[in-house]
């Protein structure tokens, strides 16, 4: 994520940080812009404040320049073109409704601005989709997007020149419960609308285990987080409010000279 700030030509003013969490990016972009203005937004409060805390005491007491603010992503209380860069670290995939908070993106960035964010791709945790794939027919895992379609999700939003890329990151674990603890404590439940909505049976359970258990690898069970990293850029509009095209000519200086 932090690489891709070299596409940035002109250090931004005003940076938003599209889901933010607690707030762990914040720091890292104040020192890097320590001119612009910070916002952090997400839709959990607690979260916020908890990212208010972990400012020291005299950054919150003499900085005026970082502000936190409660709102979902499909809706942000901000005037449209209020920020240069909108950064977002692994949150988008929270969202219901992922055209619409690019959308929202797009109208809260200015003209040139940038966005860039992080999300999971559709090979993470397949270990667990696959050993869950055995034990019943229930969803447990998540579906996320491929970086292909999100670059075309990205243009048919309005973005212009999208840039899409790919890591897998494969960590280990002791045991199954390990894994999940971990998920857990990310709040990464199982939201899917087709899930089951009674509790998982001891033998669907064990089935899934000891799926899972055939994939263990010098003592350690496997988990792929693939994760898609993308950035784009806001064009200058090609319709006015109303619908009707702009049209654009080029100044005496940028035509060619006459035959």
């Amino acid at each position: 994520m932090a690489q891709r700030l070299t596409y940035v030509a002109r250090p931004p003013s005003s940076i938003l940080d599209l889901g933010c969490g607690t707030g762990a990016d914040l720091a890292p972009l104040g020192e890097r812009y320590p001119q612009a203005t910070l916002t952090g937004c997400d839709v959990s409060l607690p979260m916020l404040e908890r990212a208010g805390r972990h400012r020291p005491w005299f950054r919150r007491l003499f900085e005026t320049a970082q502000r936190l603010v409660c709102t979902d992503a499909l809706a942000l209380p901000f005037a449209d073109r209020s920020f240069d860069l909108v950064w977002s670290n692994l949150a988008l995939q929270w969202t219901e409704d992922l055209a619409g908070a690019l959308t929202e993106a797009l109208r809260a960035l200015e003209i040139g601005g940038l966005l860039t964010f992080s999300v999971p791709g559709p090979d993470t945790l397949m270990e667990l989709r696959e050993a869950f794939g055995e034990a019943d027919g229930s969803p447990h895992v998540h579906r996320f997007p491929d970086m292909h379609d999100l670059g075309d999700l990205l243009v048919s939003c309005g973005f212009a020149d999208p840039v899409m890329e790919m890591e897998r990151i494969v960590l280990t674990y002791a045991d199954a419960n390990q894994l999940f603890r971990e998920l857990r404590q990310a709040g990464a439940a199982n939201a899917a609308s087709g899930r089951r909505r009674a509790l998982t049976g001891k033998a669907a359970w064990r089935r899934m285990l000891d799926r899972y258990e055939r994939l263990r690898s010098g003592g350690r069970l496997p988990a792929t987080f693939e994760i898609v990293y993308g950035h784009a850029w806001k064009p200058q509009p090609r319709a006015v409010a109303d619908g009707r095209a702009i049209v654009r000519f080029p100044s005496r200086a940028q035509r060619s000279p006459a035959a």
